[in-house]
């Protein structure tokens, strides 16, 4: 009984698996292969980031999408949704972590990812243009 409760206790205070191995933020590249320079803003229910293309960003990591509008005065703006995606390492913390384990790295996102590189689809050639779509 004595280990069980020191198990469960040590659940409790101990952080998910996904947390301890990647964290709860994600460094993510913007690129905007026509329009080099262009402003972009990243936001997802964690916060607001902005990065000049091509470039880096740490994000948060979050269940929810990650909507990316890059725009370049006199071209428009161009914007895209971005999925995130379950991480493998998340199944293997019902084993390791429990239904605790579970519950912090869905809470604090680090149970999710994001693409490591997104691409915008503004496009600087050809004059002022607005382009959105989704990923």
């Amino acid at each position: 009984m004595r280990a069980l409760l020191t198990a469960l206790a040590a659940a409790a205070v101990l952080p998910g698996c996904a947390s301890i191995v990647s964290g709860q933020n994600q460094p993510v590249t913007v690129e905007a292969p026509n329009c080099e320079g262009a402003t972009c803003k990243l936001m997802n229910d964690k916060g607001t980031w902005i990065v000049k293309a091509p470039g880096s960003v740490t994000v948060s990591r979050a269940y929810g999408d990650l909507t990316v509008t890059c725009s370049k005065e006199g071209f428009g703006a161009a914007t895209s949704t971005v999925s995130s995606s379950t991480k493998a390492m998340a199944a293997g913390n019902i084993i390791f972590g429990g239904i605790i384990g579970v519950g912090v790295d869905a809470a604090t996102g680090a149970a999710y990812d994001y693409p490591g590189v997104i691409s915008s689809g503004l496009d600087c050639r050809g004059g002022a243009k607005a382009v959105s779509a989704e990923r």
